[in-house]
């Protein structure tokens, strides 16, 4: 499966739940269902994995932990605030270069619209 075969699922089903539940919940409650649908669907999917940062072939310790990756091919960094500000969408390229990822989504549930909420960062895709 492709990153953007992935990405079409994941988007599909943020929709999904963003209809049956409407913006203003937890981060942590759109991600666990998310996580659960995703699951659900057969999908490989991993949350809150520890990524450690390496610095001239050492690690120097956990960098973050990524919210979900799919399958892993995508990271994805869900909010639930008023409005993305531009670090997080860079926040999301140094997790894509740091763990060789191609593709992340940012998804803010927090939109009347989830489309609104949807960007995607890329890192060296074809």
């Amino acid at each position: 499966m492709t990153e953007n075969e992935i990405s079409k699922i994941i988007v599909n089903t943020c929709y999904e739940i963003h209809v049956e539940l409407g913006p203003g919940l937890l981060e942590s409650v759109y991600e666990e269902i998310l996580y659960l649908e995703l699951k659900s669907q057969g999908l490989k999917v991993e949350r809150q994995k520890p990524v450690q940062v390496v610095w001239k072939d050492q690690i120097v310790g956990e960098g973050f932990r990524s919210d979900l990756i799919v399958e892993n091919r995508v990271i994805v960094e869900l909010k639930s605030v008023e409005a993305v500000a531009p670090v997080h969408k860079k926040q999301l390229l140094t997790y894509l270069k740091l763990t060789d990822l191609k593709l992340g989504l940012l998804i803010n549930f927090n939109e009347t619209l989830i489309k609104n909420g949807i960007t995607r960062i890329v890192n060296k895709l074809l």
